[in-house]
């Protein structure tokens, strides 16, 4: 969307268009652009009003029953951090005594949004003219103009003086929409980035999940969050903000619906939220957890856990062990409610071999399976067409190492309150 797309639809003949392709939204697309125009709509408003539809629709996943107000484009939508997420890293920066902050790279305003709603006055920064109307109008949807502001500029030229703290989400994507994967390729450039903690010390960077842990500077937290069980982002915290080396967050959706609370932390260094489903593991991401023999029950543990490094610490909290001292699968003689992991109960473990395979399912009278991996060179969709299922039973496969040998589980999910 540009500019005069943007102000098209704020007047009152686009307001009228948008609620018209509210209704249309998610049929026909060719039938809802003909009853938009027959309607009398010009069709280039009518096109755009539709694809405003279009994302709404889709960005309720992600900010619930907001995004019937807010304006979006394809790309920033998909860049914009989940409200859930956005929610719970303005709390804590309230918590810490926030009052005012700088965010650069403001995007469409999902991070300064939520900061405005817990109290915080922002300041945005974006670079591109028609990101950053786009972050003021949501702004004023949401009745926080007064309290979010956005200032079009390059964000290594914003004054930070009197700012408390800093967040900044560098740009991990190209022109093209291609993901970068170097840091010295993000926009503001990473050099400029771990800079930022000098001249303000409560600094927060928004990083990809994938972030190599040698890049975090000494001192700060790094956070993986997760959103039911989707590893989605990772955070890095400095200066007073941080409290701890690592930390993986994983958080429950209630705009998706899956509500509930999860399972309740046990033991030191695990917290709990109950207000979104919130569970916590800290660590120093540097423990190696101990290994033994394949046990009964296999964990699975939550990707936000294995990008954080703190296996070993989940391990302790089930009294776990690994098969492999280099896969993150966690062995254990019981199956104990966690929200940090799913739990299998292992019923036949044979080294990988098609035939072998596929002959035990045929006996099991096995159709359906699931199909996980670690430490596998073995294709899933590949492996479910050569087994050729004919039978009604499901089953979970487990895919992985045993010191170095190619090795299959066959499982049972353990049901979650067992």
């Amino acid at each position: 969307m540009d500019l005069d797309q943007l102000a098209a639809l704020r007047t009152p003949v686009g307001l009228t268009a948008l609620a018209a392709a509210a209704e249309l939204a998610g049929g026909d697309p060719l039938a809802a652009a003909t009853a938009l125009r027959s309607a009398g709509l010009p069709g280039p408003l009518a096109a755009t009003a539709l694809t405003q539809a279009e994302l709404r629709r889709r960005a309720v996943g992600k900010f619930g029953p907001a995004a019937a107000g807010m304006f979006f484009t394809r790309a920033g939508l998909e860049q914009a951090t989940r409200a859930v997420v956005a929610d719970r890293r303005a709390r804590r920066l309230r918590a810490a005594g926030v009052r005012t902050l700088a965010d650069l790279g403001c995007g469409l305003g999902a991070d300064a949004l939520a900061a405005a709603r817990a109290g915080i006055r922002v300041y945005g920064v974006e670079a591109d003219p028609a990101t950053a109307a786009l972050a003021a109008a949501n702004a004023e949807a949401a009745g926080l103009a007064g309290c979010f502001t956005v200032e079009c500029a390059d964000a290594t030229s914003f004054d930070l003086t009197g700012m408390d703290a800093v967040f900044c989400d560098p740009a991990r994507r190209s022109t093209g929409g291609r993901r970068i994967f170097d840091p010295a390729a993000y926009s503001p450039p990473w050099d400029f980035v771990l800079g930022l903690a000098r001249r303000v010390p409560c600094t927060v960077v928004k990083v990809a999940p994938g972030l190599d842990h040698a890049l975090i500077p000494p001192g700060a937290e790094a956070e993986w969050v997760s959103v039911d069980r989707e590893l989605v982002e990772a955070a890095l915290w400095c200066g007073p903000l941080a409290g701890t080396p690592r930390r993986a967050t994983l958080l429950r959706n209630p705009v998706a619906g899956s509500g509930g609370r999860s399972a309740p932390a046990q033991r030191s260094g695990e917290t709990e939220d109950g207000r979104v489903g919130v569970a916590e593991l800290t660590g120093t991401g540097a423990v190696e957890a101990p290994v033994g023999p394949i046990r009964r029950y296999v964990y699975d543990p939550d990707g936000a856990v294995v990008r954080a490094h703190l296996v070993a610490e989940f391990a302790r909290t089930v009294d776990g062990t690994l098969a492999d001292p280099d896969i993150a699968y966690v062995y254990a003689d019981t199956p104990l409610p966690t929200p940090y992991a799913r739990c299998l109960e292992i019923t036949d473990v044979l080294p990988f071999s098609l035939k072998r395979l596929r002959g035990l399912l045929r006996v099991r009278g096995v159709g359906r399976v699931e199909i996980l991996k670690r430490g596998s060179a073995v294709d899933p969709e590949r492996l479910r067409r050569d087994l050729r299922l004919a039978g009604t039973e499901p089953a979970s496969l487990v895919l992985t190492r045993v010191a170095g040998a190619p090795t299959v589980l066959v499982c049972q999910p353990v049901a979650p309150n067992r």
